[in-house]
């Protein structure tokens, strides 16, 4: 069974987050949400992390603690890095998130990047290839990656993708390159997208 991690901190946006983790469930992937405490923060001595305020105001309750030595490749097929301003930048911000994506992409595995998530791909010193993300943040990326405004661009194993509006083809492309087009397809027809959607 392909595993995933999806990280998740305060001011993340809700949408990427549940609409991937939800998919990706539904493809049987077994997901688990990592919390990133935004820098200076500290667990105040609990191991179980506090919910994470998302960027609407709405809490989840994350699984673990965001842990260098727990969540590594050897542990999951697919690091997932949603978007939200503040959530991104607590996320590609940190050092040790920035050393795992490159780390799962030198072993072969998935990163997916969402919204002002992709900002991690430029925080984590990934090579210039075809990119997106959401229009507030492709000034700080046009110059460093082959920027497309395309729903979903593919580039190797970097998977990116626009905003909240583009979640579902960003998690069914995850649930494809994780467990073929035959799953995208049976996870997609029970939800239901109008005809001609991007399903």
């Amino acid at each position: 069974m392909p595993k995933a991690l999806i990280l998740l901190a305060d001011g993340t946006e809700e949408m990427e987050f549940t609409i991937t983790y939800d998919t990706l469930v539904r493809a049987g992937v077994s997901c688990a949400s990592a919390y990133v405490p935004a820098e200076g923060d500290t667990d105040g001595g609990f191991s179980n992390p506090p919910a994470a305020r998302g960027s609407r105001g709405i809490n989840i309750l994350p699984d673990m603690y965001f842990s260098p030595q727990e969540c590594t490749p050897d542990h999951f097929d697919l690091l997932v890095i949603p978007g939200g301003a503040k959530g991104a930048e607590t996320i590609s911000s940190s050092s040790p998130v920035q050393h795992l994506v490159r780390e799962f992409l030198n072993e072969g595995k998935f990163v997916g990047m969402i919204c002002a998530g992709s900002l991690a791909a430029k925080t984590s010193g990934l090579p210039k290839q075809p990119l997106t993300s959401h229009p507030s943040v492709k000034s700080h990326l046009e110059d460093d990656f082959e920027y497309s405004e395309e729903p979903v661009v593919v580039s190797g194993q970097l998977v990116t993708s626009r905003g909240p509006g583009t979640t579902f083809p960003f998690a069914l492309t995850l649930v494809e390159l994780l467990c073929g087009a035959e799953k995208r397809r049976e996870v997609a027809g029970p939800m239901v997208f109008p005809p001609g959607t991007f399903a």
